[in-house]
């Protein structure tokens, strides 16, 4: 498989109409008033934030195809996915962790970015001061054109690769060439029996030709990468911080809590778009009679639904109207 990457505006498969020119959402039609008069509060309150920061998680990706990472049962060929993002499993048997992973590269790069993610680069190509931070690591977001400075990986990429060398500094990210060696494309093969493969056809490092590559993930027992943390913590930090959007994941679990309670703090609203709204997190309805600008008494609003067509929506305001272009397929990549 090989990608032709970065996409080229013209080569995205959605038209975005000019924000100063209105285009009715389609998807309005079938709210009731209370959702409506919800929705309408959040966008008053979008036109007057300054500086915003996107939370993510698997739920954006839903839309594409791409099940969570304890989905499907949490099994890969019969064995426990969560066993295989380790260390201690790819010291032990770097061909089975490299083919699992392999698999899931596979996996993603047959996906394609949804309307969420359009979405979400086109609000920071249009505000500055716009900062997604992922827990995913399907590489999605980078797929669909949104301007890398302006999004931090909180769980690395399957599509980075560093070396496993303790005297080797490589690292690479965004290498979206598939399979990564020849011997590695038999992973990709849903159907096909487990074959051992030696050292010798796993990917090694271009630069010492020793050691031998990793995925750039985050593995269960590691540390979250430094420089993104820091990243995320110098956004904040460097002032107000006046909307928190959570996509796709939940703003009660640690670390995203973490964020939202920060936000929260500095006197931010908070935005919920999630498959799942726990009743924790909703607010008491907006009745038909309320203003858009009622969102001075409001903290949080609550949007449950598919994030892939509930973001593009409330994101009309600054990023406009988001149509589907008829005939194009978006990116242009070919499996072999």
């Amino acid at each position: 498989m090989t990608v032709d990457h970065p996409v080229s505006r013209s080569a995205l498969p959605y038209r975005f109409d000019n924000p100063a020119v209105p285009t009715p959402s389609t998807q309005l039609e079938t709210l009731t008033p209370s959702a409506v008069a919800n929705l309408s509060s959040f966008q008053a309150y979008l036109r007057s934030s300054k500086r915003i920061l996107a939370l993510v998680g698997a739920g954006l990706s839903a839309s594409s195809g791409l099940p969570t990472f304890r989905g499907a049962g949490g099994l890969w060929r019969n064995h426990d996915a969560m066993e295989l993002a380790t260390p201690e499993a790819f010291s032990n048997d770097p061909s089975l962790v490299w083919q699992f992973y392999s698999a899931r590269r596979a996996a993603a790069l047959r996906a394609m970015p949804n309307k969420a993610h359009y979405a979400l680069a086109e609000l920071a190509k249009r505000m500055p001061e716009f900062l997604t931070l992922t827990q995913n690591v399907d590489g999605l977001s980078t797929r669909a054109n949104h301007p890398p400075n302006q999004l931090l990986h909180l769980h690395g990429s399957l599509f980075s690769l560093k070396c496993t060398s303790f005297y080797c500094d490589f690292q690479e990210d965004n290498h979206f060439t598939h399979p990564l060696t020849p011997e590695l494309a038999i992973a990709s093969e849903t159907l096909a029996p487990y074959t051992h493969i030696p050292q010798s056809g796993l990917p090694h490092c271009p630069k010492c030709h020793t050691g031998l590559l990793r995925p750039g993930v985050v593995w269960f027992g590691e540390a979250l990468p430094w420089r993104v943390v820091k990243a995320a913590d110098d956004f904040i930090s460097a002032g107000k911080v006046d909307l928190i959007l959570v996509i796709g994941t939940s703003g009660t679990v640690y670390p995203a809590a973490g964020y939202v309670d920060r936000i929260r703090m500095q006197g931010g609203k908070v935005a919920v778009f999630n498959i799942d709204i726990d009743d924790s997190e909703s607010e008491d309805d907006f009745s038909e009679m309320e203003s858009e600008r009622s969102y001075a008494n409001r903290t949080k609003w609550t949007f449950e639904g598919d994030a892939a067509e509930w973001v593009p929506v409330a994101l009309e305001p600054i990023i406009g109207h988001i149509e589907v272009q008829e005939g194009s397929s978006g990116e242009r990549f070919n499996l072999v």
